[in-house]
């Protein structure tokens, strides 16, 4: 096993390019696993601690442009404001030993259905930023998931950031696991109410081969809190109506049994999860959390 450690990003990119099957490794929280494991055995390891820019984060307006090898822990701690969702998230990832190196791009090129980043960047619309030394392309992060543990990168490209869209209202995410901490999802939820364009997100995790958006149910709730008019009067929403959204959610998976749940539990839980935060986020809008924007 070879191991390249480019010093600048077109090393980097040159260096993929020489080289398609070589793995990135920036944190090694799931790369350095398998290969002890003996799940993998690449022929070229391509460390990218050096490139600095990959550390990074950047305020670009609506967006926050997230570099790859940001760690959650910074998440948690300075994006937890426009980015609610995503810090949530972040702190339900392993251990603060990994929290201080798993980062999100590392999440998007394992592309496990289970990565708890995935669901509140398909809530909040994200794009992943690809690039190789024949140019960048924005990927919309649902269209980034192909398979299990499939992405839609090519062979020559690497994730450089991702572009998550600024929180406008209430973010929410929820998880079931086998315990408290350090544990793989069972399933995971992620909720986003965008108030400024009277929509609703959605992510599900661990629940269907990729990660997926509940777009059924979305669209139900939306035009519910349309036609209620709940947007302008932050009246409460019907339970009928969180039934409903909720079952639609459950609706959205296409789950397996493994040693961590059964499909039929996974649809469950994703159902309960939908319902907890859809309440969580609209007691958080009625509290003013985003009220502001609808009237923009």
């Amino acid at each position: 096993m070879d191991f390249l450690r480019p010093a600048s990003w077109e090393e980097a990119l040159a260096a993929k390019a020489a080289h398609p099957s070589a793995v990135p490794v920036a944190g090694g929280t799931d790369v350095m696993v398998e290969i002890n494991f003996d799940h993998r055995r690449p022929a070229h390891l391509l460390d990218l601690g050096r490139i600095g820019d990959l550390h990074d984060w950047q305020d670009e307006g609506t967006y926050v442009r997230l570099g790859a090898a940001v760690p959650y822990a910074r998440i948690i701690d300075e994006l937890a404001a426009p980015l609610p969702g995503l810090a949530l998230a972040a702190r339900t990832v392993g251990s603060p030993q990994i929290r201080n190196r798993g980062s999100v791009g590392g999440n998007l090129g394992a592309a496990s259905p289970a990565g708890d980043s995935h669901p509140p960047l398909l809530a909040a619309g994200a794009e992943v930023e690809a690039a190789s030394v024949r140019g960048v392309r924005l990927i919309p992060v649902e269209e980034f998931y192909t398979g299990v543990k499939r992405n839609a990168l090519a062979p020559d490209e690497l994730v450089r950031a991702v572009r998550v869209r600024k929180a406008t209202g209430p973010q929410q995410f929820s998880k079931v696991g086998t315990r408290n901490a350090m544990v793989i999802a069972v399933c995971a939820f992620a909720l986003a109410l965008h108030p400024d364009r009277r929509t609703v997100r959605t992510g599900i995790g661990s629940a269907a081969p990729t990660p997926v958006r509940a777009r059924a149910a979305e669209e139900f709730l939306a035009a519910a809190l349309a036609e209620e008019g709940l947007w302008e009067s932050g009246a409460a929403v019907p339970e009928a109506v969180a039934r409903q959204f909720a079952g639609l959610a459950a609706g959205a998976c296409n789950p397996i049994d493994d040693v961590r749940g059964s499909a039929a539990y996974r649809r469950h839980a994703v159902a309960v999860m939908a319902r907890r935060t859809l309440g969580w986020a609209w007691d958080a809008y009625r509290r003013g959390e985003g009220r502001a924007a609808r009237c923009a």
